[in-house]
């Protein structure tokens, strides 16, 4: 697309890219990045399927908004409290690795103190998880740095010890980030449904944060939240109903997130929203299951060999016959799918949560939900559903 790329241009692209692949009508979401002609864009294209009625849930899950990206946005309004302290350990970094002496003498001193860790680590300035990377290393070094000052005159951008203490402060909040991000990016977390409990647990992170002794990590926390409510203040039905579609979680998961992620007088309403949101997509499903079915199984025919059927017709050496039961069998199919069967989704929930005591062999915390959802025989419609919404990818 060229610059400056409006949100129409965008559109008008991915839309001529789907009917170009012949997918037009096969589009469940669209996961972007969080910018401005991005969310114009997706509006457009909302509109477009809207109008196509090809959109499940009426498009509410259609626009998915990349969560590792929201993750770095948060992170990078938080590092801004203390850009001056990153800028004095990158550049110390770099001072220290810049020639083998000086590298030497560094090694002295870390021999001298009996420090376990060897080597300092560069970072990438664009990725805020390399930043802390580079911060949480020179963090084990912090002893080391005034004594290699006292040995090295031109070295002047030593962080004092107030510097330290922020950086270990800081840390230990990207440290949640880090991980969270590690795990919703990873290529083995693939599925939609392990992003809930990582935002609930950043959340309860930045409230406990919030009213930190320091001013400067409630600064810090403040713009954190102020991003999070921005993505994550509105419920995000893609990542709740992925979450209760793991056989772990169920409705479960909601109940103890929400009321943790959410002010007290939302919570029920949102939960309220969810359930709705499910079952109205299921409902869908199930309308798709019987439409598929009618299609498919409305003819039935009887094939005989006999001398009269031959005699009778020199054009063919069979006949075809419809008897009453064949009548009854195929009006069945039509009628049966929609008879009033126990709503699997109430299945889903009355068998309670899947334990690790329900088959010893099993890592349950390391399930992959899609293929739990792929080997169960006990659903008809509702894997469709699973599949469907836990290959959505959320970053």
């Amino acid at each position: 697309v060229p610059p400056p790329r409006p949100g129409i241009g965008i559109a008008d692209a991915i839309y001529k890219c789907m009917l170009d692949w012949g997918i037009e009508s096969k589009i469940y979401t669209v996961s972007v990045d969080n910018v401005s002609n991005n969310d114009t864009a997706l509006r457009c294209l909302k509109d477009t399927f809207s109008r196509n009625k090809c959109l499940l849930a009426k498009g509410k899950l259609f626009h998915v908004r990349c969560c590792a990206h929201i993750l770095n946005l948060m992170v990078q309004d938080g590092l801004s409290e203390i850009q001056e302290i990153i800028h004095d350990i990158r550049a110390s970094v770099e001072f220290v690795n810049k020639t083998e002496g000086r590298q030497l003498i560094f090694g002295e001193i870390v021999h001298q103190l009996r420090l376990p860790e060897r080597v300092l680590i560069y970072d990438c300035k664009t990725r805020w998880n390399s930043t802390y990377e580079m911060l949480a290393c020179a963090l084990k070094f912090h002893e080391v740095f005034p004594r290699f000052k006292d040995r090295e005159s031109s070295y002047t951008f030593c962080p004092s010890t107030e510097d330290w203490e922020k950086v270990k402060k800081v840390c230990s909040i990207l440290g949640v980030f880090w991980n969270a991000t590690h795990n919703i990016s990873g290529s083995d977390y693939l599925t939609a449904n392990l992003y809930l409990n990582e935002v609930c647990r950043i959340k309860m992170l930045l409230d406990s944060k919030a009213n930190d002794e320091l001013n400067f990590i409630q600064l810090m926390v403040w713009k954190m939240k102020m991003k999070f409510d921005k993505y994550w203040g509105e419920c995000n039905l893609m990542m709740s109903i992925a979450a209760i579609l793991d056989p772990r979680l169920k409705m479960r998961v909601i109940n103890y997130c929400f009321p943790l992620i959410y002010p007290p007088h939302e919570v029920q309403a949102n939960i309220n929203k969810v359930r709705q949101a499910l079952y109205d997509l299921y409902a869908e499903y199930v309308e798709l299951h019987v439409s598929s079915s009618r299609g498919s199984g409305a003819s039935c025919q009887i094939v005989t060999n006999d001398p009269v059927s031959k005699s009778s017709s020199s054009s063919s050496s069979t006949m075809t016959h419809v008897t009453g039961m064949c009548e009854f069998l195929s009006h069945i199919t039509t009628v049966e799918p929609v008879q009033q069967e126990k709503n699997e989704l109430d299945i889903y929930f009355e068998d309670g949560l899947l334990t690790a005591t329900e088959k010893s062999s099993l890592d349950i915390v390391n399930l992959d939900a899609l293929k739990w959802w792929k080997n169960t025989t006990k659903y008809k419609i509702l894997p469709k559903m699973a599949a469907d919404i836990l290959a959505i990818p959320v970053s």
